[in-house]
C-alpha cells in the first residue's frame, strides 16, 4: 500500500460542485492551504471531462505533495494515476475494486449502517472507511440517516480495526469529541470553502485536530 493507513493525513479535503471555483481551482486552493489529502468528488460529469479534471487535480495535488483520491470510479482513478479511490454503497463492489486496483492504491468505502461496517470488516480490502453522516449536509443528494456522535461510535467496533474518517456536516468545534471516539480523521467539503477562506478554514480543522491530542503521524 502507498502509505500506512495509520499515517494518512487526518483531514481529508473534498472538492464539490456548485461553487464559483472549478474542481481544479478548488484543488489549487486546497494545495496552497496545505491540504495533504484531496479527494475529487465530481458528480454527473461526462467521462472525458471527468478524466481530464481528474488528471489536472492529480497533478496539482502531487506537485504539492498531497495524496489525491477519486470519488466513485476505479476507472478514473486508474486512468488519472490517482493514489486511490473512494467507493460508496452504490459504486463498484469493494473486493472487485481491489482486484482491479492492485495492492498499491488506496481503497476507501462509505459506511452508513451496521451492515456496511460488518461488510467492510469482512472484505479485508479497505484501507479506510468514511463513516457518517455525522449531521445533516446538503452535499449528498441521498443522505443516509443521521448518525451523530453516538451512532458513529457504535459502528466503530464493528469495523475490525479499519481506520475511520467521519463525514457529514463536520465543523472544527466537533473535532475534539470525534477524536475522543477514536476516529482517525474527518472528511470535509463545504466548510472548507465558506466565505472563500480556504486557507483559514483548512487551518482551523488542522489546528482543532492537533489540539485534540498528539497525532500518531
Amino acid at each position: 500500500m502507498p502509505l500506512d493507513p495509520d499515517h494518512f493525513p487526518p483531514v481529508m479535503a473534498l472538492t464539490m460542485g456548485g461553487l464559483p471555483l472549478s474542481h481544479a481551482d478548488q484543488a489549487r486552493a486546497l494545495a496552497a492551504a496545505g491540504a495533504r489529502w484531496i479527494q475529487l468528488r465530481l458528480k454527473n460529469a461526462a467521462p472525458d471531462a471527468w478524466l481530464a479534471t481528474a488528471r489536472e487535480v492529480v497533478a496539482i495535488g502531487h506537485d504539492a505533495g498531497a495524496l489525491v483520491t477519486i470519488n466513485d470510479s476505479v476507472d478514473i482513478a486508474l486512468a488519472s494515476d490517482a493514489d486511490g479511490v473512494h467507493l460508496g454503497s452504490l459504486d463498484e463492489a469493494w473486493i472487485a475494486a481491489r482486484a482491479r486496483l492492485g495492492p498499491d492504491k488506496i481503497l476507501g468505502g462509505t459506511v452508513n449502517h451496521a451492515d456496511d461496517a460488518r461488510r467492510a470488516a469482512a472484505s479485508h480490502v479497505l484501507d479506510y472507511v468514511g463513516i457518517g453522516p455525522f449531521r445533516f449536509t446538503t452535499t449528498k443528494q441521498k443522505l443516509a440517516p443521521i448518525l451523530g456522535l453516538e451512532g458513529i461510535a457504535a459502528l466503530l467496533p464493528l469495523l475490525g480495526g479499519i481506520p475511520a474518517w467521519a463525514i457529514g456536516g463536520i465543523q472544527p468545534a466537533d473535532l475534539p469529541a470525534l477524536r475522543r471516539s477514536f476516529l482517525a480523521g474527518v472528511a470535509v467539503s463545504s466548510s472548507l470553502y465558506a466565505n472563500n477562506q480556504v486557507t483559514a478554514n483548512h487551518a482551523a480543522f488542522v489546528t482543532a485536530w492537533s489540539a485534540s491530542g498528539a497525532h500518531t503521524s
